[in-house]
């Protein structure tokens, strides 16, 4: 005669939040303590005591960094000695760290290692399913034996023809650009959609008034920044009678015509890619998806949730505030089954238009209402 038995299960729905690696940036550069060890770093961080009382290009970015953030930044810090490349820190990083970009604060010296920027990030994402964005730079101009023309070109040999999606080049003109440039994408006041030109973010922080100058004594002006901008490098820029300096697009080196030639879409993009992940392994060898027209039908949802939630828009006094993506909507997910143990899953993540150039036309109203 059978006995009673009774089994609870408790099962995962795959519901809970997700961890964010979005604005945790880690730079790698030379220093004269903690040498090969990989250093957390916040607002409380004294950066005298981990990285040395003496100056350096880490340091000073760093410094930038925390400023342009603002509240809760929160960083990582690896730092070279002169046996281990930025490439084999990557390696410990990744070892030790979950991070959204990398900045290279020591300028580079030839297009290879861009090129090397984009295979890390290709082997990186190989081994470790991990979308990263490199921020790589150039030295500053020499004064006694550069002019700007000079600059120009030397910084635009380093990046013509390099097709890497996933770099950006912030060159040293000030000095302080990478740390500058990180620090204001990691601003918590607005989202990783947002574009680091964006204005109303605020004005980049640290001393900007001392304009560089080349061998003639040429001041830097916004005609060398466009030119630089014009070859995909991210610089800083001025409005005419509007004061405060601010940041041109965060330009990645992608091709013309390519989705992924500013940093804001590559980064939505990329934080959807994390979440996707998590929910895709959730599901492997789970007949609960299946090409039935129900499991399509839930499972559209489910691997949706990422876009759902970062599409969540707020309204106050009339005022919208969007998203990170446009709310999705149907035909922006399909699933398909070549076989009957693999799966595609194709889905489409819709940016909010954003106004880069804007050009206002007023005209003149010289009709007399008292007249009709």
């Amino acid at each position: 005669m059978a006995t009673g038995q009774i089994q609870i299960n408790r099962l995962n729905r795959m519901q809970g939040p997700f961890n964010e690696v979005e604005r945790y940036f880690c730079y790698i550069g030379q220093g004269s303590t903690n040498q090969g060890k990989l250093v957390p770093l916040n607002t409380d961080t004294d950066l005298d005591e981990v990285l040395g009382s003496a100056e350096s290009i880490l340091k000073t970015q760093i410094e930038a960094a925390k400023l342009n953030a603002g509240q809760n930044w929160n960083a990582c810090a690896f730092v070279l000695d002169e046996n281990i490349t930025w490439d084999k820190a990557v390696d410990t990083v990744m070892e030790q760290a979950k991070v959204e970009a990398i900045a290279v604060t020591d300028p580079i010296t030839a297009s290879t290692d861009l090129e090397a920027m984009r295979d890390k990030q290709a082997s990186v994402r190989a081994q470790y399913q991990r979308p990263l964005v490199f921020i790589a730079t150039i030295a500053k101009i020499n004064p006694e034996t550069e002019s700007w023309s000079d600059f120009i070109t030397r910084a635009t040999a380093l990046v013509t023809g390099i097709k890497a999606d996933c770099v950006s080049v912030a060159p040293y003109i000030w000095g302080h650009e990478v740390g500058t440039y990180a620090g204001r994408l990691c601003d918590r006041s607005v989202t990783v959609a947002d574009s680091p030109m964006r204005v109303e973010t605020g004005e980049l922080k640290g001393q900007w008034s001392n304009k560089p100058t080349d061998k003639d004594g040429r001041e830097i002006d916004t005609s060398i920044l466009k030119a630089l901008a014009n070859a995909r490098l991210s610089v800083p820029w001025w409005y005419a009678d509007y004061e405060g300096l601010y940041w041109t697009d965060g330009h990645l080196l992608d091709v013309e015509g390519g989705d992924y030639q500013v940093i804001e879409n590559l980064r939505v993009v990329q934080k959807a890619m994390r979440r996707v992940y998590k929910l895709a392994v959730a599901r492997i060898a789970d007949r609960k998806l299946n090409s039935t027209p129900d499991s399509i039908n839930y499972h559209s949802g489910y691997f949706m949730r990422p876009l759902r939630e970062m599409s969540k828009s707020v309204e106050i006094l009339g005022q919208v505030f969007p998203g990170e993506v446009k709310p999705p909507k149907d035909g922006d997910i399909v699933i398909s089954w070549p076989t009957r143990t693999t799966v595609g899953i194709y889905m489409a993540a819709r940016p909010y238009n954003c106004p880069k150039a804007i050009t206002c036309n007023l005209m003149l109203d010289l009709s007399n209402p008292a007249a009709s």
